[in-house]
């Protein structure tokens, strides 16, 4: 998740110059976890605690996660880029990466994770981000 969070918090220059801010929404903060997770990230930080955000079905790898070549490969990824994951907490709930339009533009990028580690490319988060629509409607046109 830092691996991934520090990718993302790289492109916050290019986020800022578009006028489009960065969140993360966590489904736990136990212990120190939020706290360790900031240096990572260069956005807003919010806490879903009642876990709105991850839909009526959470997404979720069991115990058989472990068994994936995958989810080796890109924890063994992370941890050579001097990325260190915790075992605190519910650690079974896949991710994703949105990005999100303003208004009735909704969602023009989705990406959720497979497995764990399945980091989104930055690339496409950029060309998404220029999709986006920043024409001003006045409100007497509405």
């Amino acid at each position: 998740m830092c691996h991934e969070a520090a990718e993302l918090s790289s492109l916050k220059p290019q986020l800022d110059q578009l006028g489009v801010p960065l969140y993360a929404v966590v489904k736990e903060d136990v212990g120190a976890e939020v706290l360790n997770f900031q240096p990572f990230f260069n956005g807003d930080i919010f806490l879903d605690a009642k876990r709105r955000f991850y839909g009526p079905r959470e997404r979720s790898m069991g115990l058989l996660a472990l068994l994936r070549v995958g989810v080796w490969t890109n924890g063994l990824r992370a941890f050579r880029n001097g990325f260190m994951g915790n075992v605190s907490g519910e650690g079974f709930i896949l991710g994703g990466v949105y990005v999100l339009g303003p208004g009735e533009q909704g969602v023009i990028l989705e990406h959720r994770e497979i497995e764990f580690g399945d980091k989104v490319n930055v690339l496409e988060v950029l060309n998404a981000v220029g999709r986006i629509q920043r024409e001003l409607v006045s409100l007497k046109e509405r």
